[in-house]
């Protein structure tokens, strides 16, 4: 029997996706686990895999297209099977990408049932670049052309009716001109007070919503240390005047969040509602800033990498969350976060949670003030503050006060992080 593919629900919670672009046309075989379109979530593109195997027999949703989850956005026919004699299934009231996919069937000959008509075509749109065109495109292209300065009502798109793909912008030129107006969908709408309306963003959307939920339902509680680090800064400079890769403060901070979370156990837990679920290895996520707000991309196994391999995926993941390019499965997961505001100079901060998440470390800048030595003579050393916030149903003051410790232990003494 054919195989319907639907909208899947690659995101908690979510409603509808938009299919960025197909990876097959019809007539194409797909095997097992071949790659058959992305779709673009609030944060991330998603390679969606076939989930059977045979002929493309149609695609049901243009590139672009927003479809609610569940939606049939295309058909694998069996061999011997013709997409013209089968008719669509009505859709599973609650989709979800475990169940098995509903098949299609030949419509009966006697008293066929009645379906719904094809939805028309869309008519063609008029391409970005001409006067008065609506600007067709999507919201991780307008977040690519954010980022790279470009003004997307002069770029010519080469998608189904005039619409702006990824590839355009890669291949956009610009000349020497004057920068028109931004597109009015990119506009905000000024007040008569002197105010402007900034619109949402998908992601704005997303974190808005989930911060919300997050310091309204999750018991936040906050642990704050001062921690001297003029020997961290002193082995920093020592190993990048070896070193073909340079390591940053932020690199030896996360590896010594991973080593104290070895250190306490209890600490690397996540709430799973009806239970506290403690890890064996430690994957720490890490804010990075885009255009939109923020993504928090997770290294997997920190606790078995050095510092180098450390900063090398660090840099990888950060260098492709900026360009939108991170995949859904590289923003799951993880059992604490690490946010560094230092290097803009901040003196302290608290962070918010990322449920299911117990933990958060907030790292300020690292800097020149009195200090006590050891020898109780007054002195001047680097001093950089941190802040865990907490979740009081997984972890208890006690164990939160013995996390950071271990932290400011592995801080203050950098070499135990590097062995």
């Amino acid at each position: 029997m054919a195989h319907v593919v639907r909208m899947p629900s690659v995101v908690a919670n979510a409603t509808e996706a938009i299919v960025a672009q197909w990876l097959v046309s019809v007539g194409a075989h797909v095997s097992l686990g071949d790659p058959i379109a992305e779709i673009e979530t609030e944060k991330a593109l998603v390679e969606y895999a076939a989930e059977v195997e045979g002929t493309v027999g149609r695609l049901l949703a243009e590139p672009g297209a927003t479809v609610a989850v569940g939606t049939p956005i295309a058909v694998v026919l069996e061999e011997g099977e013709d997409a013209a004699s089968v008719t669509l299934d009505e859709p599973n009231p609650t989709p979800t990408r475990s169940e098995p996919a509903p098949t299609l069937q030949a419509a009966p000959s006697a008293t066929p049932t009645p379906t719904a008509p094809a939805a028309p075509a869309p008519p063609p749109e008029a391409n970005a670049s001409q006067p008065g065109g609506r600007l067709f495109t999507t919201p991780i292209v307008r977040r690519l052309a954010a980022e790279r300065g470009i003004d997307l009502t002069r770029v010519r798109g080469t998608g189904p009716h005039g619409r702006i793909v990824r590839r355009d912008l890669d291949a956009y030129t610009p000349t020497v001109e004057s920068v028109p107006p931004q597109p009015a969908s990119a506009q905000a709408v000024p007040l008569a007070t002197g105010h402007t309306d900034v619109p949402l963003s998908g992601m704005r959307r997303a974190i808005a919503r989930r911060l919300t939920e997050s310091k309204t339902t999750v018991p936040h509680f906050y642990v704050t240390a001062h921690v001297r680090v003029d020997q961290l800064l002193a082995l920093r400079q020592e190993a990048n005047a070896l070193a073909s890769r340079k390591i940053s403060v932020n690199d030896i901070v996360v590896k010594a969040v991973a080593a104290a979370l070895v250190d306490v156990p209890a600490a690397n837990a996540v709430w799973n509602g009806g239970a506290i679920r403690r890890f064996d290895g430690v994957d720490v996520a890490v804010a990075v800033a885009v255009p939109d707000g923020l993504l928090t991309p997770v290294v997997r196994g920190v606790h078995t990498l050095s510092v180098s391999e450390l900063s090398a995926r660090l840099a990888d993941l950060a260098e492709r969350a900026r360009a939108g390019r991170l995949q859904q499965h590289e923003l799951e997961g993880g059992s604490f976060s690490v946010s560094n505001l230092g290097m803009y100079g901040v003196d302290e901060f608290s962070a918010i949670l990322n449920p299911p998440q117990a933990g958060i470390l907030a790292v300020a800048a690292a800097k020149r003030q009195p200090v006590v030595e050891e020898d109780g003579q007054l002195g001047v050393g680097s001093v950089m503050t941190v802040t865990l916030s907490a979740d009081h149903r997984v972890i208890d003051g006690a164990v939160a006060a013995e996390w950071m410790a271990a932290l400011v232990r592995r801080l203050e003494n950098p070499l135990s992080i590097l062995l």
